[in-house]
């Protein structure tokens, strides 16, 4: 498959639940938690629904995994070479806070590695995308579209953190590794795509998250020049038996954890 050829597809998919999206943040809507005690809302579930048939559209025989669809058993996904990996509304809780600060995001993962993503924050009205290999690009409020890079370091790294997630771990990795900072705040996969634009510097994930919550902003990142490594200096994969991610820090191609 061609990625970029399929590319304005896969943001149009995203576009149109990103509109269904909004109009229900716009509302009046309701809460529910699942088994874990996060949120849902009516949002997941639409934006669910939207993109998994739109994706069928693009390509019936690459499978999908999302959030609100992976009761997906091992034994079938563990032949999947490549796959959709999709979560429909990232940042919930920033939802349902009325933040703005929420994506839908679609992934394409291939042989364990993030390809190709497509992130949109509806309420914001910002849309970033890239190819691996190709380059990324966002697209601002009033709809101009720019290419992005990341950032050269500088002295003082700019550290994106989570509103609702920066625990003690992460305070203190950032205090240990990298000394004088400036701290910049962000919700869902949008700490991704701040260091992808050149915003920020660096991003030190010291707590859960799943293979869905960091796909498609990981690809738009490695498009724009940056990388994600897990602790031990080792690629974040995908397409486990266990969605779960190990801890990890996204930044552009100047840092390494590596021995």
């Amino acid at each position: 498959m061609h990625y970029s050829s399929v590319l304005p597809d896969v943001i149009k998919v995203a576009d149109e639940a990103s509109e269904k999206v909004l109009h229900i943040y716009q509302s009046d809507f309701k809460v529910s938690y699942k088994a874990d005690d996060s949120p849902i809302t009516a949002a997941d579930t639409a934006a669910h629904d939207i993109i998994t048939h739109g994706l069928r559209r693009i390509s019936r025989d690459i499978p999908i995994l999302s959030e609100e669809g992976k009761d997906i058993p091992w034994e079938e996904r563990k032949h999947w070479r490549r796959f959709w990996l999709v979560d429909p509304v990232d940042g919930t809780k920033d939802f349902t806070q009325r933040t703005g600060e929420f994506t839908v995001n679609i992934a394409m993962i291939e042989d364990g590695e993030p390809v190709m993503g497509v992130v949109i924050a509806p309420a914001l009205k910002e849309a970033y995308w890239g190819v691996v290999g190709e380059g990324a690009h966002m697209r601002d409020r009033t709809g101009k579209v720019h290419r992005i890079r990341v950032a050269e370091p500088k002295v003082v790294k700019r550290v994106v953190a989570s509103k609702n997630h920066l625990n003690k771990e992460t305070k203190a990795f950032i205090e240990e590794k990298l000394g004088e900072h400036e701290l910049i705040q962000a919700g869902s996969s949008l700490k991704f795509c701040r260091i992808a634009e050149g915003h920020a510097d660096i991003y030190p994930r010291l707590g859960p998250t799943c293979e869905w919550d960091t796909g498609a902003a990981q690809a738009v990142l490695m498009a724009a020049g940056g990388k994600v490594e897990t602790l031990d200096g080792m690629p974040l994969k995908y397409g486990k038996q266990d969605v779960l991610n190990p801890y990890f820090v996204a930044s552009g191609s100047w840092y390494s954890l590596r021995p």
